[in-house]
């Protein structure tokens, strides 16, 4: 039962926060195409050629490996959250969510991973509920205490432990990164960015992709 209003939860949460972000947005989708096609340079930041975020491999909430490798053809958002996060995790995952909307019959080449800087909290079965209240398709990986420190590392992402009376919460970096469909890091896209300004770049990456349509 407490799974279950859980899941209850996030899912008027996910609702909550959708109203929220795309007081503008569902409308202006119609314009998307037309924002699109200006071709106006990205706007995240271009960071193609980094020497850092090469890639991951970690177990995901089903006990299967995964790397980049995985979702090659697909423009892949890396996110770093937790589950027990009070609203910066939501709104990135709803946002998530709405881009691949946005992306209409593109968003099947638009790949959502999360990697939990709370592993001791956010077992298996909360992970795949959690990732299940956005969109179906999110994948959530689960590294090991020292696999996160390397992967952070790796990624330059900040997380902590922080008390919160007989509990904690953590603090974490907010920002979400952009792998093309070949796999190679692109772009670092802001939290305080739009569902649309995410949906362009990803839709540029998309159409810089030989054989895109």
């Amino acid at each position: 039962m407490a799974h279950i209003g859980r899941r209850a939860a996030l899912a008027r949460l996910s609702g909550i926060t959708v109203a929220a972000l795309g007081a503008g947005t569902l409308a202006g989708c119609d314009k998307l195409g037309q924002v699109m096609g200006k071709q106006d340079g990205f706007r995240g930041i271009d960071i193609t050629g980094a020497d850092y975020g090469k890639g991951f491999s970690l177990h995901d909430a089903n006990g299967q490996l995964r790397t980049l490798a995985d979702f090659r053809g697909k423009v892949v958002q890396l996110y770093f959250g937790f589950t027990q996060c009070p609203d910066v995790c939501p709104t990135a995952l709803t946002r998530a969510a709405e881009v691949k909307r946005l992306l209409g019959k593109d968003g099947d080449r638009f790949q959502v991973v999360f990697i939990t800087v709370d592993p001791e909290r956010d077992k298996p079965e909360l992970l795949r509920e959690y990732m299940a209240a956005f969109d179906p398709s999110f994948v959530a990986l689960r590294p090991t205490p020292d696999e996160l420190k390397k992967t952070a590392a790796e990624f330059k992402v900040y997380y902590k432990a922080v008390p919160t009376g007989s509990s904690y919460t953590m603090d974490h970096s907010a920002q979400s990164y952009l792998f093309d469909p070949q796999g190679r890091l692109r772009l670092v896209l802001r939290h305080e960015q739009t569902a649309q300004d995410y949906a362009h770049d990803v839709e540029m990456l998309l159409r810089q992709t030989p054989g895109a349509v």
